[in-house]
């Protein structure tokens, strides 16, 4: 079992120029009920399934499995998860000892620009580059299962 620690922030400015890798995202998900999220992700040639926890009380901590798949079997599963998709474009930009993964949305949630940090535990101090906005971490509205509706 993992544990992921994340922070997610809006976007307000450039930042793409700082960029060191991007990859296009497809994901889908198999359940989204408030305990549990069953990801399926196609990220370039690659795909994952992701289990993930609701966070720990007073917590943005929740415990997180994540298993590659054939790149054949995530294609047919995508046919039967829950309708709807999110398609984003994932940017890598490093800052500090960190790497930030700035997802720039697009379809029905074209506009959206979110930044995540995973942390190392949720005190871990790290830097907050200018193009930073308001953070949005526990915000529903701003989980990726919730931008499929």
């Amino acid at each position: 079992m993992g544990i992921e620690i994340e922070r997610k922030f809006l976007v307000n400015g450039g930042f793409q120029h700082l960029s060191v890798k991007n990859i296009h995202i497809r994901q889908a998900y198999l359940s989204n009920c408030p305990e549990r999220t069953i990801r399926l992700r196609i990220a370039g040639k690659k795909a994952f399934l992701t289990i993930k926890s609701d966070p720990q009380a007073d917590s943005f901590t929740r415990m997180e499995w994540e298993y590659e798949l054939p790149l054949s079997d995530a294609e047919e599963m995508m046919k039967i998860c829950i309708p709807g998709k999110i398609e984003k474009t994932r940017y890598y930009v490093p800052c500090g000892k960190h790497m930030f993964e700035v997802d720039v949305f697009h379809d029905k949630n074209e506009g959206l620009i979110i930044a995540e940090i995973e942390l190392s535990s949720e005190s871990e101090v790290f830097e907050k580059p200018g193009w930073l906005g308001e953070e949005v971490t526990g915000d529903p509205s701003y989980y990726n299962v919730n931008l499929i509706k």
